[in-house]
């Protein structure tokens, strides 16, 4: 007997919600891994890399894909991995909370690069969530200057993932997400293998990480970037692309949350970061919305 339609969304929103708290963790991960963001992301796209390529022999997946195709995507994949870097080294020298509220302004320079990259017009709704966004970014900068250097490399972070997704957001459209991810995370891996190769310290990997590094790179490489990358592909076929997106933008909420608990005063920021979070927060939980009314008018 198969589900009814109403019980396949439950099921893949409940599936969506698992996949955004596992995406929150992955800032609660950077913290805990000892190693520095170049070696962490190249172990994770490594263990990634792999896990995707025994999926797809184990589905019998075909991977081929043309020249041109395969191009695209592993050049992305620099992009991805310049991304993920930036991500975790803002944790490094700030914390998870900052790290994901910088995040957040992804809504904020897609809002620009998409427009420029399709050549179409920037709308006033657009800009008017953009200027929230940048109050918001203002305010953590005026309250929490110590974390200044975090502040950069999180929003630097936020830039590159807005130009892989914009980019992305156009390769989707005639090539199966699945693939595509598996070559960009290759292509992550090629790209940052050539600048450790590059700044010799690949030479002087010798893998010889604690038991609690390995099995959180572990859980990073597969759970939070493998498994997670299908399970949100998959539950696209059902749910709304507006419905995904507002429950993709509680992410850095779950990662905050946990980040409190878990590291406690580390993560205790000041009135002006909080007030500066909730105009991005809000800025990127409108966003959505105001595209499905744009949409429908």
């Amino acid at each position: 007997m198969n589900p009814t339609p109403k019980a396949s969304d439950n099921k893949n929103l409940l599936i969506l919600h698992l996949t955004v708290f596992v995406w929150g963790f992955t800032g609660i991960l950077g913290a805990l891994i000892s190693i520095n963001a170049v070696q962490m992301v190249w172990y994770r796209v490594l263990i990634a890399s792999i896990s995707l390529f025994v999926y797809f022999m184990l589905t019998k997946t075909s991977i081929k894909v043309t020249k041109t195709q395969f191009l695209k995507f592993f050049f992305t994949g620099s992009i991805v991995a310049i991304h993920w870097i930036f991500f975790f080294h803002a944790i490094k020298v700030a914390n998870v909370s900052v790290s994901l509220i910088c995040l957040s302004s992804v809504t904020l320079f897609i809002a620009i690069l998409e427009p420029l990259m399709k050549k179409q017009r920037i709308s006033k709704g657009d800009i008017f969530v953009g200027l929230l966004i940048i109050l918001g970014i203002y305010l953590i900068f005026k309250f929490e200057s110590k974390y200044t250097l975090g502040i950069i490399f999180g929003l630097s972070s936020a830039v590159a993932a807005s130009l892989f997704s914009t980019i992305n957001s156009t390769l989707v459209q005639k090539n199966n997400p699945s693939i595509i991810g598996f070559y960009e995370l290759s292509g992550a891996f090629f790209w940052i293998t050539l600048y450790r190769l590059f700044d010799k310290s690949l030479l002087e990997e010798t893998f010889n990480l604690s038991l609690a590094d390995w099995f959180y790179l572990f859980v990073l490489g597969t759970i939070c970037t493998a498994l997670a990358y299908v399970a949100g592909v998959s539950v696209m076929r059902t749910l709304s692309a507006f419905r995904v997106a507002l429950i993709t933008n509680l992410e850095p909420v779950y990662g905050i949350v946990l980040a409190f608990i878990l590291f406690g005063s580390k993560e205790q920021m000041t009135g002006g970061f909080y007030l500066g979070s909730l105009l991005i927060l809000a800025a990127v939980f409108i966003y959505p919305i105001y595209k499905k009314r744009k949409n429908r008018s």
